[in-house]
């Protein structure tokens, strides 16, 4: 897998149009993130559907409450480790919403204006599957050699930049088996 042009050669491309130009063409930071639609069930196009504005609100009760979102994530990476992507990396996506991070120097306020979003199938309970995990680090390392200003340091959750209105990826998120899975590459370079 390697990235051109903001775009991950073998992801599965379905452009949102919930996207803007970054203020400052500043890319140094990813946010995980996870989702499920309708919450707790996994698989189906609801997910699509919600970045790109084309969410059915009578297909499902809960997604009455959030059809008018303008929502979206850079990729979305399913159970199975497949990667669909959103938005060229050099993209604003709307995933961070209100949000505040200290980046090792400085407080950092309105993350969409430089993270990507990475957004995993799955919510805060249930455990990620083994593809998830194997595929993020691909895709990290890609983003590290793509974009020099982020590194393993400045990879953050929706719940530790907004925390009092998100939990995501929630406990059941691994970050040890993360951090493990990309030394591996590292080890082999």
């Amino acid at each position: 897998m390697t990235c051109v042009n903001g775009w991950l050669n073998d992801a599965r491309q379905v452009p949102s149009p919930n996207i803007n130009e970054r203020p400052d063409q500043e890319v140094s930071a990813v946010v995980l993130h996870s989702i499920s639609l309708p919450p707790g069930e996994f698989g189906g196009d609801h997910i699509e559907a919600l970045f790109c504005n084309r969410l059915v609100p009578e297909a499902h009760p809960y997604f009455a409450k959030i059809a008018g979102l303008k929502v979206s994530a850079h990729l979305l990476i399913r159970r199975d480790g497949e990667c669909v992507q959103f938005a060229p990396f050099e993209a604003r996506a709307w995933h961070a919403g209100r949000s505040r991070w200290f980046d090792g120097h400085r407080m950092r306020d309105e993350l969409n204006d430089f993270s990507i979003g990475i957004e995993l199938e799955g919510d805060p309970s249930t455990p990620y599957r083994e593809a998830q995990y194997r595929r993020l680090a691909q895709v990290l390392h890609d983003l590290f050699d793509a974009y020099p200003l982020i590194t393993p340091e400045r990879l953050t959750s929706h719940a530790r930049i907004a925390p009092l209105r998100k939990d995501d990826p929630g406990p059941s998120f691994d970050w040890a088996y993360l951090r493990r899975c990309l030394q591996c590459r590292e080890s082999r370079a």
